[in-house]
């Protein structure tokens, strides 16, 4: 059984959520302030979260922000609920990595359809990572190409898992659950770069790998690395690198990377 935790200092609200919840099929905790919420949190482990943001000793952002210092906590679901979302609310509440916003008052099918696109992208993130082989990709690390961080560690990972195919922003935001506007500035906002930015840093990774480790042709580099126009390909590793392929690959790798 999922286990859901309700962080709402509004009695009626919290009541609310949890009769549905507990209707649905969850395992619901509940508190009445931030403070309560971040020790059940850390103490039961649940498997999403939705907290308010105004709340009178912690507010939904301080909130947040605790439980993402505890890497016990730090990758659980975040859904924050609010009477009023302005574009400055969706950039605090992005750079602390909130999953989401549903703004009050919500609909029934409004709250579940949240919550089931949360354990969804979850889910698809466990099951990535039970599928994954070990050494599958001998190249470049994970980490080394992209930044350590909670909630965006679906959006990498889909990246790296697919990066050879011809993904587009669409792609990615359907895979993690997010809307490609929402998207977009969460990963702008937490990383400095978009989607699309990073998808091509994955491409020239592996590119830059094959083109030090083996003697394949540039024209089979840029089909293994998800171009399939050779000419686009040459374009844009010349613009990442200021070099064409052929000769980044007869200078010295480390001269040609820095």
């Amino acid at each position: 059984m999922q286990k859901i935790l309700v962080i709402e200092d509004e009695v009626q609200t919290r009541e609310i959520f949890s009769r549905c919840l507990h209707f649905e099929g969850f395992l619901v905790l509940t508190a009445a302030h931030g403070t309560a919420g971040v020790e059940l949190a850390r103490q039961e482990l649940p498997d999403l979260i939705i907290c308010d943001i105004m709340m009178p000793d912690m507010d939904g952002y301080q909130v947040l922000a605790t439980i993402h210092e505890n890497p016990a906590t730090a990758a659980i679901p975040f859904i924050f609920l609010t009477a009023k979302v302005t574009m400055a609310d969706l950039r605090q509440g992005m750079a602390l990595g909130a999953d989401d916003y549903l703004t009050k008052p919500c609909t029934v099918e409004q709250l579940l359809g949240a919550i089931a696109t949360r354990l969804e992208r979850q889910a698809m993130l466990k099951r990535w990572y039970a599928a994954q082989p070990q050494g599958d990709r001998p190249a470049q690390p994970l980490n080394s190409i992209f930044p350590e961080h909670p909630t965006l560690s679906p959006v990498f990972h889909f990246i790296e898992a697919h990066y050879d195919q011809p993904i587009k922003l669409t792609d990615v935001a359907q895979a993690v659950g997010y809307s490609p506007a929402y998207l977009t500035n969460l990963v702008q906002t937490q990383t400095g770069r978009t989607v699309k930015r990073w998808i091509i840093e994955r491409r020239m990774a592996q590119a830059r790998h094959l083109l030090t480790t083996t003697n394949q042709t540039v024209n089979a580099i840029a089909q293994q690395v998800g171009y399939h126009d050779v000419s686009y390909f040459v374009r844009q590793f010349r613009q990442c690198h200021h070099n064409s392929p052929q000769l980044w690959r007869k200078t010295d790798p480390a001269q040609a990377a820095s």
